[in-house]
């Protein structure tokens, strides 16, 4: 008997493209969040005619909403995308590309010497496989404190790139206002106050936890952003250069590309700006 309620088309529907692991391994995700088959594969779909319209949406992009929808569309294993950690994230975006436009992508480049315009074609397979997770196991050594990192989610990463990018457009706005000198410097130092706060939670939220030499382990978000805001700077400064370069160990390696006017080769790194990264479509 025909099932009427049954969709003919339904066979047709798209299907699951690429499957890759996590670098996390889908640890540091809520529970809930994400859902990883046996073989720790997720399956990644290609984009529809409305994913494609919610990367070219400036709004959504800003708020990370237009990302978050994207990836919970085509990786239906992934159930929260706000609690991704910022590991993964680079992962199942260029996944999403590939399922969706191939893994070849074309990417233009300035020759950093004769500044030639030159386009090549990469192949987005390699990126993926140059993606290797930082060492989040080993507690960082501060004098006398251990202190264990962990990625940011991705709900906190996309909130602190609004919000700086909010923070320092106010400060243009301010300085160049016709407010007094005296006004302007009180403005500047309460949106300067603002930003400083910001970093501290943020360093916060990428602090597990920290642990002192008599053995106890202070866990709490809030006994952290506590210490951050009274830290030496130079404890400050060696934990944020320690993220750095996690962050830079975990990034997309460049890629190695010779100029087609001048034959100089030089290290290209691939734009990540989603809009852009996403603009095979229509």
């Amino acid at each position: 008997m025909v099932d009427n309620n049954q969709n003919p088309l339904a066979k047709h529907f798209r299907q699951p493209s690429i499957y890759i692991k996590l670098p996390s391994g889908g640890k540091y995700w809520a529970e809930g969040s994400v859902e990883l088959p046996l073989n720790g594969e997720l399956p990644v779909y290609p984009m529809t005619t409305k994913d494609e319209l919610t990367l070219r949406t400036p709004d959504a992009l800003m708020s990370g909403q237009g990302v978050v929808s994207v990836i919970q569309s085509c990786c239906p294993n992934v159930k929260n995308a706000w609690d991704a950690p910022s590991i993964d994230m680079d992962t199942l975006l260029i996944a999403i590309r590939i399922a969706s436009y191939g893994h070849d992508m074309d990417v233009d480049s300035l020759c950093v010497k004769c500044q030639e315009p030159n386009r090549f074609t990469i192949d987005l397979r390699s990126a993926l496989d140059s993606i290797i997770p930082p060492d989040y196991n080993t507690p960082l050594q501060v004098g006398e404190l251990r202190i264990k990192l962990k990625p940011q989610e991705y709900t906190e990463t996309s909130k602190a790139n609004a919000m700086g990018y909010e923070e320092q457009r106010m400060v243009a706005n301010i300085t160049e206002s016709t407010l007094d000198a005296e006004e302007k410097a009180r403005a500047i130092a309460a949106q300067m106050n603002k930003l400083i706060d910001m970093t501290t939670d943020l360093l916060a939220k990428s602090t597990a936890y920290i642990a002192l030499t008599e053995g106890d382990v202070v866990s709490d978000q809030n006994f952290i952003k506590e210490f951050y805001a009274n830290a030496p700077s130079t404890v400050i400064r060696t934990i944020q250069e320690k993220i750095g370069q996690m962050a830079t160990d975990a990034a997309i390696k460049p890629y190695q590309v010779k100029c087609t006017s001048c034959e100089t080769e030089y290290s290209m790194s691939v734009d990540f700006d989603y809009a852009s990264f996403f603009d095979a479509g229509f």
